[in-house]
């Protein structure tokens, strides 16, 4: 006879006894699915007042919501003697349990009340529209109270105390107060985004009184972008807003809108990233993935875009319930979301033109400003400062006055040159960059705008310019194949196998082509020419991973589009070639009529504008 298991609980040694949990164990499993922490108590709650068609939700917190989260609303309410079945498992009124992929709110599992009433002190205070008197009962680990008349307006006001003090082992795993008050914060910042039309106030109340308020953002008004323009403003500041792009694109039923920030706005990691699928904030893999594809031709590894995207289709088409705390979705074709992510935010970004960030000549204003002074306008005057020495003197004087006789531009052997105005042309200052004025070291070329003043990078621009024009003529020709004189042959697994042959057709059309050659194998018959002689299983192999991954493969493309990067570097103008008048004027009309070309391909700047007031400001002049 075995032994019965040290952990198993037995009548005998080999029959298990089967025992019916009784209800507060089963809520305070339910609350470990759907509360991890403060901040996922503060979700479910403010999600239930959105969803009761608050204008106003104002959350007050203590200690990081470990002792009090309080969420207050100008709801519709709940009627008294709705209050007990509110706190029951699996009862809800946004559902009636017909059809659950119909779901058209935020809170509808049911279960969000009676979990945190198992683990804290709940208690739950409301007016339904109509009513006389509002009502009030309260839970305490998982036990009832009786319901009782109270004092309230309108809304309702839920206050949770003590949260998981009916399991301390949970609480033993939670952050500090400081760390846990900033994710009820991210949440609330979250939330707020996908709703402008509702105003938002979140307080810290430690120690008691009227407490801090370290958000608020009042209810915005006008049309879509509008109000969100303004709410994203008020969340994640206004220098996003300012270097962000409106996007509004639809395909097969799904309809893409949000902010998307120009790529030389980006950061250095994926926390300025926010997607929301009918309004419910989510961390999808497959929708980052999207993103991350959309952006790949034009920010470096390292980078990372910033973006405010929301998806909005018809509940059908989209499963919000495969995650407990609905932070992931399943669409019912993810590879139409993809795309239209994709496409949406490539396009967008080629309406961009040359646009750059506004934060690059912030940049390029600070190192301009003298260390640890601020703001130009408080550094001291020129003639204040230490006098320069006699090679700057010289240096200076050069590019200002340049000799009487000045030698064609491209023999000149001065370091910078200058370029008079042409009569001719004095409209191209107000061309958005300008009419070139000069060349610094061989490599910066300086135009004059009706507002200011533009440096560009010329071998970063050029560069650009020639790779847009590389990736045209591949968009209209095609890849060209080479074909192998003996196919390469590739085991794989069957189902690795399909998942190729499955993209057998985009993959021909970038030069790799495929057969089936039984079992798990492939045939690589022709491999894109441009990149030269490759390992195709190790590509295959990578291609795969990102199908895994992302539903999707973006692997060989990218390797094309790397190799016409390559090109484009060898093939554009050189830093320390000097250009003629005519050749940068060609070439800032050039950057103006290409999208993209406000960075190079590896996401750098190609330009700097500075304002003539902020010049002036450098100066003290104004």
């Amino acid at each position: 006879m075995s032994a019965a298991h040290p952990n198993m609980s037995t009548e005998s040694a080999d029959t298990p006894i089967i025992r019916q949990l009784d209800e507060t164990v089963i809520n305070r499993i339910a609350a470990g699915e759907v509360v991890e922490r403060p901040a996922s108590a503060v979700k479910e709650l403010v999600e239930n007042a959105v969803d009761a068609g608050a204008r106003r939700v104002e959350i007050a917190v203590a200690d990081g919501g470990k002792s009090l989260i309080r969420v207050t609303d100008d709801g519709c309410g709940i009627p008294a003697g709705d209050l007990p079945l509110a706190l029951a498992r699996h009862a809800t009124s946004k559902i009636d349990g017909s059809d659950l992929l119909d779901i058209r709110s935020f809170g509808f599992r049911g279960e969000a009340l009676a979990s945190l009433g198992a683990v804290g002190r709940l208690s739950v205070t409301s007016r339904a529209a109509g009513s006389a008197e509002a009502a009030r009962v309260a839970v305490n680990g998982g036990a009832m109270g009786a319901v009782a008349p109270a004092a309230l307006t309108r809304g309702t006001v839920v206050e949770l105390r003590d949260l998981f003090y009916a399991t301390p082992a949970r609480l033993k795993f939670m952050r500090s107060d400081r760390a846990e008050a900033q994710a009820i914060g991210d949440v609330v910042k979250r939330l707020a985004m996908a709703e402008p039309a509702v105003a938002f106030t979140l307080c810290d109340v430690t120690g008691g009184g009227d407490g801090r308020v370290s958000f608020r953002a009042d209810a915005e008004t006008g049309d879509l972008f509008d109000a969100l323009r303004g709410r994203i403003g008020r969340v994640l500041g206004t220098e996003f807003v300012e270097n962000a792009i409106s996007l509004d694109a639809e395909r097969e039923g799904l309809r893409l809108t949000g902010l998307a920030a120009v790529p030389t706005y980006s950061r250095g990691s994926a926390v300025a990233q926010y997607l929301f699928v009918n309004g419910r904030p989510v961390r999808d893999k497959l929708l980052i993935g999207a993103l991350r594809a959309a952006y790949m031709d034009f920010l470096s590894r390292d980078r990372h875009p910033a973006t405010v995207l929301f998806i909005d289709c018809d509940p059908q088409l989209v499963d919000v319930n495969v995650h407990p705390a609905k932070a992931e979705v399943r669409f019912r074709e993810p590879g139409t979301a993809r795309g239209l992510i994709v496409s949406g935010l490539r396009h967008a970004l080629a309406e961009a033109g040359h646009r750059a960030s506004t934060t690059v000549a912030g940049a390029t204003l600070g190192a301009m400003r003298p260390e640890g002074v601020p703001d130009a306008a408080t550094a001291p005057r020129v003639y204040q400062m230490d006098r320069p020495s006699r090679g700057a003197l010289d240096t200076a004087y050069r590019f200002q006055a340049p000799p009487a006789e000045t030698p064609g531009f491209a023999e000149t052997a001065a370091p910078s040159a200058r370029i008079e105005p042409d009569p001719q042309e004095p409209a191209a200052e107000h061309l958005p960059l300008g009419a070139a004025r000069a060349q610094v070291h061989e490599n910066y070329i300086v135009a004059q705008t009706a507002s200011g003043i533009v440096l560009v990078d010329q071998h970063a621009a050029h560069e650009r310019l020639v790779y847009e024009k590389l990736k045209r003529q591949v968009a209209e020709t095609g890849v060209a194949a080479q074909a192998l004189l003996i196919p390469e042959i590739v085991q794989l697994s069957e189902g690795d196998c399909e998942r190729l042959l499955a993209l057998s057709g985009e993959l021909k059309r970038l030069g790799l082509t495929l057969e089936p050659f039984g079992g798990g194998a492939v045939a690589v018959r022709e491999t894109p020419a441009i990149l030269g002689e490759i390992d195709a299983g190790r590509l295959l192999a990578d291609i795969l991973d990102e199908i895994a991954d992302l539903g999707d493969s973006t692997t060989l493309g990218s390797r094309i589009d790397a190799v016409l990067s390559r090109v484009a570097c060898h093939g554009s103008i050189r830093s320390g070639r000097r250009m003629r008048a005519e050749e940068m004027n060609a070439l800032l009309r050039q950057m103006e009529a290409t999208p993209h070309s406000g960075q190079c391909n590896h996401g750098r700047p190609t330009y700097v504008e500075l304002k003539l007031s902020d010049i002036e400001r450098l100066f003290g002049r104004t």
